[in-house]
């Protein structure tokens, strides 16, 4: 059991919140591009050594819920019940992303994304950790070796599935499960 954050941690993780906070809402007004990490901590009201602290670069500011996306991807798989298979596990993640599309902001925080290069160039990065770490926790999960291509095409396609719209992911579990029967 673990205990509660203390005050320092407390501290630390509302100033991080505050800079990220702060940055999105630029970003989305004005564009990542237009916006210097300058303005960034001028508008969360702390120093530029504090903004790095917190975020190793500017793009970083906009994916600030990394470690705990990728935290909640590889729990589906080490963290489900006895009675629940890793293919339902995983759908199920899928679609709770999937359902995410309909919250308000989505539709301008990928438009945003897909305006910077180095914002989208960032996030292939992310997602590619995530598919490497997914295919070590499923293989693992299976007693199989961590690079058996089975756990990394399963990961592959878990990966390239989230964020899909809901159908297409219960669609693509389906040809996981059964197979390609036209």
């Amino acid at each position: 059991m673990t205990s509660p954050p203390g005050r320092r941690e407390r501290k630390k993780a509302a100033t991080r919140a505050a800079i990220a906070d702060a940055a999105l809402a630029l970003f989305l007004e004005r564009g990542f591009d237009a916006v210097t990490v300058k303005e960034v901590a001028d508008a969360a009201d702390v120093s530029l050594t504090t903004l790095f602290n917190h975020f190793p670069s500017k793009e970083s500011l906009v994916f600030d819920e990394e470690a705990e996306r990728e935290a909640r991807l590889l729990g589906a798989v080490r963290g489900r019940p006895d009675d629940v298979d890793v293919l339902t596990a995983l759908q199920r993640f899928a679609r709770s992303a999937a359902d995410r599309r309909a919250e308000p902001g989505y539709e301008g925080f990928v438009a945003m994304v897909g305006a910077a290069p180095s914002l989208l160039a960032y996030s292939r990065r992310m997602w590619e950790g995530y598919e490497s770490s997914l295919a070590a926790a499923v293989a693992d999960d299976a007693g199989l070796e961590p690079a058996d291509p089975r756990a990394r095409a399963l990961a592959h396609v878990v990966v390239a599935t989230i964020g899909s719209d809901p159908p297409q992911v219960d669609a693509v579990f389906d040809l996981l499960r059964h197979g390609w029967t036209v």
